[in-house]
């Protein structure tokens, strides 16, 4: 350590500015895999905040349909693929078909919302007091029946939040030129 270096970790910031969860640097594998995860829910929550529902619903750009909306619901269907029927291996129904990017004229991000702040709070749910090691079976596609352990699943899903928010930047700053975060 350099001498005058802060070494009291209190005075470290637990969120940015935008109020994000700042993700662990330092410590066990399970607290910062998890943190990495609320980091990366909080950031398609905050690419979607200040806009309306045509905004919503605005597609990137020609030939793709992609949407934050679609995103939102997207992710809502990844978290109960990985947590509800690949680990705790449920029989579940799709919530918005099977990718979630269809749109629905009736449905708006309220209710797509509350449905993927749901999913995330099941996922914690069936997440709590197991493993890292603890495994379940993905349940279709073309791994379908294939052993993955929950360590794996985190992983995936950091992995797919951080690819659909670079997503989102693109379709956020295509309707309004916000970027970043």
């Amino acid at each position: 350590m350099l001498p005058g270096m802060n070494t009291n970790t209190s005075d470290i910031p637990q969120t940015l500015p935008d109020g994000r969860p700042i993700p662990l640097l330092t410590g066990d594998e399970r607290p910062m895999l998890e943190s990495w995860l609320a980091f990366h829910r909080a950031t398609l929550a905050l690419k979607c905040t200040g806009l309306d529902d045509a905004q919503l619903r605005t597609a990137s750009a020609e030939p793709s349909e992609l949407t934050l909306l679609g995103l939102v619901q997207h992710l809502a269907e990844v978290e109960r693929n990985w947590f509800q029927r690949a680990l705790a291996g449920h029989d579940v129904p799709h919530l918005f078909g099977p990718t979630g990017y269809e749109l629905a004229p009736e449905r708006g991000i309220d209710e797509a919302f509350a449905v993927w702040r749901e999913e995330v709070a099941r996922s914690e749910e069936l997440c709590a007091g197991r493993s890292l090691d603890d495994t379940g079976r993905i349940a279709d596609g073309p791994m379908a029946g294939l052993e993955v352990s929950l360590r794996w699943i985190l992983i995936h899903m950091i992995e797919e939040y951080a690819r659909h928010n670079g997503h989102a930047d693109i379709v956020r700053e295509r309707i309004d030129g916000v970027t970043g975060a």
